[in-house]
Formats: structure tokens, sequence, C-alpha cells
């Protein structure tokens, strides 16, 4: 049964899946566990190349790679300080650059998803997903000044942010445990990622050999959406059984009529403005949570609201993560002023 989810889904929009029947128990077993894993890979990687880059912050910008040199490390091993004077060890462009072409990116795409992003099928998505996060591992690793890194970053930028709207729409179209293992993935991108490089580098291995290494993570994304995932079974999106379903209050009240998979393409602008207004409770503090982390998310709203819903929360903590890098670029200045 695996195959795109994207595809079975119409790709999410404009068409109707047609009703299937429902598996034997054993199945829906091994299909739970299918969509679990695949959810679980799906956040490992989508996170994996943002992680990495910020990992590689300090090697992107100390560091230019000559011609014929296959180190992203200068000859001089001596790095230059900006202010020699301060106790700090400081790049002459502060590590929150690396940090804001990372996550404004990310920021641009969650807030102007809503808006029509929705409209783009599932598949396509997927795999701009991964070729970006791919080119943005190449570029950086044969780059041979710190603008062309930058542009890198912004790639694993535009990676993470278009792979996290429209993996986290696609769990509205399948049980609700598998948001906790998407969850689960994007923790382990956090710890893995960061492992990874600085794992690796210690062990010898050039920043541009690493980089080019982690070149399995994009085409392991592609396999755990296309291979792994199953069909969501349109005739029960939530996965869950009568009674549960009867158990879970809405946190939005809506009279709507039956939800069906890519639905929320005919919610007209006065009616996302009122879902996101009704999602500003959960929006804001996330937002402030993200912010001192760094200087998860889920809407549970009547159905048919869901998979837009989904997509829009995802915006708090990359507008978290952008306020604190863009406060961290003059507190950086300001440490390394200090004798």
């Amino acid at each position: 049964m695996g195959g795109c989810a994207g595809r079975r889904l119409s790709d999410s929009e404009g068409e109707e899946a047609n009703p299937a029947v429902r598996p034997p128990p054993q199945d829906r077993q091994g299909t739970h566990w299918k969509n679990a894993v695949g959810f679980w890979f799906l956040g490992l990687c989508n996170n994996f190349s943002y992680v990495v880059m910020l990992s590689a912050a300090h090697d992107i910008l100390s560091h230019q790679r000559a011609p014929g040199n296959q180190s992203h490390v200068d000859p001089d091993p001596t790095p230059t300080s900006h202010n020699s004077s301060s106790r700090f060890d400081c790049n002459s462009v502060s590590t929150a650059a690396v940090l804001l072409a990372d996550i404004l990116p990310t920021l641009v795409i969650k807030l102007l998803a809503p808006l029509g992003l929705h409209l783009l099928p599932y598949s396509p998505r997927v795999l701009t997903s991964g070729v970006c996060a791919a080119g943005s591992f190449i570029l950086v690793a044969f780059s041979h000044s710190v603008g062309i890194s930058l542009c890198g970053v912004v790639l694993a930028s535009i990676s993470s942010g278009l792979g996290e709207v429209t993996f986290l729409s696609l769990t509205a179209f399948y049980p609700r445990a598998v948001i906790s293992w998407w969850s689960s993935g994007t923790g382990g991108a956090g710890l893995l990622g960061a492992l990874s490089y600085l794992g690796l580098t210690q062990a010898g291995l050039s920043p541009q050999h690493t980089l080019l290494s982690m070149l399995g993570i994009p085409a392991l994304l592609l396999a755990s959406y296309f291979l792994l995932l199953t069909s969501p079974g349109p005739q029960d999106p939530g996965g869950e059984g009568e009674a549960d379903t009867a158990a879970r209050q809405p946190l939005i009240n809506s009279e709507a009529p039956e939800w069906k998979p890519g639905s929320s393409s005919h919610l007209s602008l006065q009616e996302r403005w009122t879902v996101f207004k009704g999602l500003l409770c959960y929006i804001v503090p996330l937002v402030l949570v993200y912010f001192a982390e760094y200087f998860i998310n889920q809407g549970l709203t009547s159905s048919e609201h869901r998979e837009f819903a989904m997509a829009t929360t995802c915006i708090s903590d990359t507008l978290g993560i952008s306020l604190s890098g863009l406060l961290a670029l003059p507190l950086h200045d300001f440490l390394c002023q200090l004798s």
C-alpha cells in the first residue's frame, strides 16, 4: 500500500477520494506503524538541514574556502577576531546572521502559506523541499564565500519551512498519534543534526565532506513520503472511533458540514481569518516559548478547519526564533566591543 500520499489524496486539492473498505485489523496495525515511522522520519529529515546549518554557523562565517582547497578552513589557522580587545570569540559577522538566514525564509513561507499554498499539490511541495535540502548541503560545501554559504542556508530554510507546513497539513488526514511521532522526529533532528556535524568534524572530516555526507537525509525524506506513508483512509480522516470523536470537544466552535480531504481549499478569506484569530491563544504562548529558548504545535478545530489550522499554527516557533535572531545581532556587536 506504499506510495505517494499526496497523489492518493488527489494531491490534497480539487478531487474527492473514492471511499475504500476498511482494512482488516491486522493490516490496520501494520498501517499504523508504517505511518508512525514515516512521520518520525519526515520530522527528523525536515529539520535536519536547519539544525546542521546552525551547527556549522561558526565555520560558515569564520572561514572561506580558497580555490583548490578541499577544506573549509583557511590555510592560516588563526581566526581573525572582530575586536581583538574583546574577551569573546567574535566573527566579523554575528552567527545570528546564519540564524536569520536559516529562519526568515521559513517565516515568510509560513506567513504566506495560508493564503494559497494549499492550491499546490502535496507531491511537488515535498519534491521541492527535498531538492532545496540537498542543494543547501551542496552549495555550502562548495562555497568560496560567506555570501554564497548564506544562500545555501536560505535553501535549507526554504526546505524546512515548506516541509513543515506541508507535513503538518498532511497529519490532518491521519490518526492524531502521528503528530507525536512527527514531533519526536523534529526533536531527534535537533540532537542528531548537531551531534553528527560535531562528531564528524571532530573525527577529522572536513566541513565540506561532512556536509556532503549528509546528502542521504533529503533522499530519506523523499523515500519516507513516497514509499512509507500509506493511504490515510478518507472515511475516517482522524483515525478515531465514534466514542473517541464524541469525547473530543472542538477548540473552535463551528457548525460546518462534513469534512473531506482538501476541503480547506474552499474556505473563504473571512473563514481563514476567523480560524486564525481562534488560534492566537495557542500561537502567542508558543512564540514566547521559542523566543526564550533561542534569546510543538497543533490546532485541534469540529474537522474541516483542521488542515488549515495545522499549517497556520506552526508559525509560532518561527516567529519566536526570528525575533531572537534580530535581537542577537546588536547584542553580538555590543558584547564584542566590551574589553
